[in-house]
């Protein structure tokens, strides 16, 4: 998706890699094929047209287009961008310990191997289900432009969220006793994509459902738990975060 705008560009979606994206090293595959797990099976779908759930949805949308330049506003654009400076450094911060592909090459790869797991995971659930952005078909404020991907890329799971709350459960694996301060920020992460404008409060809930599910699948991959065990290690000798502030 597109970044925020005090950072390079991000991907424009989290479901379908860009023309000439690539992951660190070179990495073009996750851990996981689509077969793995089925999101329209495990998944309730969106909210029933018309009903309270679906009512509540585009209510809380609207209330939180009064937080436009708040300092909340401009944390939902920084985790927006995953990679270049936002989000992951977010995650840095919260555990303490640089992750960055000179300084924790492993963690780096691993994390950016569960984002094209979500794409792999998340977009048969999106296509499954169909459903629009809240930010189609009116001119009220969002945190990241307007762009045409918004009418493919559909709201129903979001892959941010599943990002986010992957990390934060695989993270939470790797150093527990940074468990609170990972999970909140996984948490409001996911929140971040409804305060942004971009999806809405049961995308996210969705999002964190089939992330929940994705990572426990993980652990029945052999290369998967390899590189975990790995990561942990290469985390507890790391060197602290770095920018994060007081």
């Amino acid at each position: 998706m597109a970044a925020c705008a005090a950072a390079p560009a991000a991907d424009p979606a989290l479901s379908q890699a860009p023309a000439g994206h690539r992951a660190p090293g070179g990495q073009t595959e996750g851990y996981l094929t689509a077969a793995a797990l089925s999101g329209k099976d495990i998944l309730p779908g969106p909210p029933a047209p018309g009903s309270a759930y679906d009512v509540a949805d585009r209510a809380n949308y609207d209330a939180t287009r009064s937080l436009e330049g708040s300092p909340r506003w401009k944390l939902a654009q920084q985790d927006n961008d995953l990679w270049q400076g936002g989000a992951l450094k977010r995650f840095s911060c919260a555990m303490g310990k640089e992750i960055s592909a000179q300084k924790t090459p492993v963690a780096w790869k691993l994390l950016h191997k569960i984002e094209l797991d979500v794409r792999v995971i998340g977009t048969p659930a999106k296509n499954h289900f169909d459903r629009k952005r809240p930010a189609l078909d009116n001119d009220k404020p969002i945190c990241v432009p307007r762009e045409d991907w918004m009418r493919t890329n559909a709201s129903y799971p979001s892959g941010h969220s599943m990002v986010a709350w992957s990390w934060a459960l695989i993270l939470t694996e790797a150093m527990p006793a940074k468990a609170d301060a990972l999970l909140k920020l996984g948490q409001e992460s996911g929140d971040s994509r409804v305060i942004c404008g971009v999806h809405y409060p049961s995308d996210v809930e969705a999002g964190r459902v089939l992330a929940s599910g994705m990572v426990a699948r993980l652990h029945a991959e052999p290369a998967f738990t390899a590189d975990l065990a790995t990561m942990k290690r290469e985390l507890a000798a790391a060197p602290p975060a770095e920018g994060c502030g007081a």
